[in-house]
């Protein structure tokens, strides 16, 4: 495939993970494709000082100054490269998200689809390629084991290498995790750049795209999508059987079944409390296997998962922020999709989980604890998911970005604030728009015409391109023997009737056998049939 995938972009790009880099605070890598800074011989981009937002933020966080994450990525950087067009990526090397070819120019889009709906070889795939993800060293990536502060402001740089899975499991941690005041345990925990306000819809929509993008890059597959769990209604965990997710093991119920793949899984970034007590950042070191018992949780805090009459209230909800903007905004599609308010009411409740954080609670396990909670497979499923009902809030209700907060809402989720911890950046308010333009779709949001193809007849389409060599070497194979039987036939009839010919020859005196026998005609007609 061309080069449209070549260099994504992650935290931390290998080229800007140097003391040289960290020093001048300037990561604007070469874009091997004409050997240019950022590609600018091209005209792919340019390296250009970063304008950080300056309107204020909400009042959760009363610190300046103290945490990296704080004017994203102005800490380790303040220049970095600014691309043009329809080009992406740290160095401007890859395509912006439904654009692919050598030069960006081919639109493309992507389907998602309901996992239940895959065929098995496609399920297989699935499970094949993130496994796979999981066990291969990020040959581009590393992961910061230490603030910049303990990095000597750069000059003594602390990353270490991670696996693609766990490079986007250290990303959820780092987004999230609470900020080191200074000392042990002395931590602020009401702190969080992709959750509990504005940014966590758009945040997870990036994530997950990019997420689909290191996987076609590491399988060559760039038709690959992450497919979603429609948990509505359901009454159990749906995707946690062995040909799935996963499914129990059989002797202890917090763990996987030993029939999966997964129950050989080790997590990362899954001991928040112990990092706060030691003052320092999740490393990347395995911690233990995954943990999962769905179902077996506090039913005081989660009572059910939630139903198709929970999603149609949530979808009515006609504004996406409303006062403190953060997990106590009132009538807020943004607080009740995310579960910190009643899908009943729409008002915020304190010591209930609804909606999305419902089925992190649902999984007991792994899951349930949000600096983690992407270690399980499950996830991705359900993120996805997530992400489709805000796609139909926008379709529904057309609002215009004005309606995304541009000041006031907590650190990070202004709509100007750059994503933590992406190089390069992304604006939060950008992708506060439709997954039209961003290159996919959900296959239950297309037209009934497109949807029954791309659910039903794709599947089977799918296995008959799998199995088109097998069965044009069956039909050839078939022509052969029907030859070989047919000259056989042939054969056989011709020396009889040279038999016959002579005989009547030395009998009659004729030269020439019949021509219009009925023996001759009974062989064509079988020959013809054959």
């Amino acid at each position: 495939m061309g080069p449209e995938l070549s260099n994504p972009s992650q935290q931390f790009p290998r080229a800007c993970a140097t003391a040289a880099v960290l020093r001048t605070k300037e990561c604007c890598p070469v874009w091997e494709g004409d050997g240019s800074v950022c590609g600018a011989l091209s005209g792919r981009g340019f390296c250009r000082d970063v304008a950080a937002s300056e309107l204020p933020h909400g009042p959760q966080y009363p610190h300046s100054g103290i945490d990296d994450r704080e004017r994203w990525p102005l800490v380790f950087y303040n220049r970095t490269c600014q691309c043009a067009g329809n080009y992406m990526g740290y160095n401007c090397g890859e395509c912006k998200f439904g654009y692919f070819g050598a030069n960006c120019g081919e639109r493309r889009e992507s389907i998602r689809r309901n996992i239940f709906h895959l065929s098995g070889a496609e399920r297989r795939k699935f499970i094949s390629y993130i496994n796979l993800a999981k066990n291969t060293v990020s040959p581009e990536y590393v992961i910061a084991t230490g603030t910049y502060r303990e990095m000597g402001n750069g000059s003594n740089p602390m990353f270490a290498n991670v696996s693609l899975y766990d490079l986007f499991v250290w990303m959820h941690y780092y987004v999230s995790r609470d900020a080191l005041l200074g000392g042990p345990g002395n931590v602020w925990q009401d702190i969080d750049f992709a959750h509990e306000s504005a940014a966590f819809l758009p945040w997870h929509r990036v994530y997950l795209l990019y997420w689909e993008h290191e996987i076609r890059k590491l399988t060559g597959d760039f038709s690959f999508t992450i497919p979603y769990w429609d948990w509505r209604d359901a009454q159990e965990c749906d995707v946690c059987t062995d040909d799935l997710l996963g499914g129990r093991h059989p002797l202890n119920p917090n763990l996987i079944s030993p029939g999966s793949v997964f129950s050989a899984w080790k997590v990362i970034c899954s001991q928040s409390e112990e990092y706060n007590r030691r003052e320092v950042l999740c490393d990347g070191t395995a911690e233990g296997p995954l943990l999962r018992n769905p179902g077996n949780h506090d039913r005081n805090r989660v009572s059910r998962i939630p139903t198709s009459a929970d999603v149609e209230f949530v979808l009515s909800l006609t504004d996406y922020e409303t006062g403190p903007m953060d997990r106590g905004a009132n009538m807020s599609f943004r607080n009740v999709l995310e579960g910190f308010a009643s899908p009943e009411t729409g008002l915020a409740v304190r010591g209930q989980s609804t909606m999305h954080n419902s089925l992190h609670i649902f999984m007991n396990g792994s899951m349930s604890s949000v600096q983690g909670s992407a270690n399980d497979p499950v996830f991705l499923l359900h993120h996805v998911f997530i992400d489709s009902i805000f796609e139909q809030w926008l379709r529904r209700h057309q609002p215009p970005r004005s309606r995304y907060p541009t000041e006031n809402a907590p650190i990070g989720h202004n709509d100007d604030y750059y994503m933590v911890p992406f190089i390069p950046l992304f604006r939060n308010g950008d992708y506060f728009l439709s997954t039209k333009a961003l290159g996919y779709d959900y296959a239950y949001m297309m037209d009934p015409g497109l949807q029954y193809i791309e659910e039903m007849l794709n599947p089977y389409l799918d296995q008959a391109r799998q199995i088109w060599q097998w069965l044009l070497g069956a039909g050839i194979t078939g022509m052969l023997l029907a030859g070989i039987v047919a000259a056989t036939v042939t054969l056989a009839y011709r020396r009889r009737r040279d038999r016959r010919g002579t005989k009547r020859l030395s009998s009659f005196g004729e030269r020439q056998p019949l021509l219009n026998s009925s023996e001759e005609e009974a062989s064509t007609s079988y020959q013809t049939t054959l």
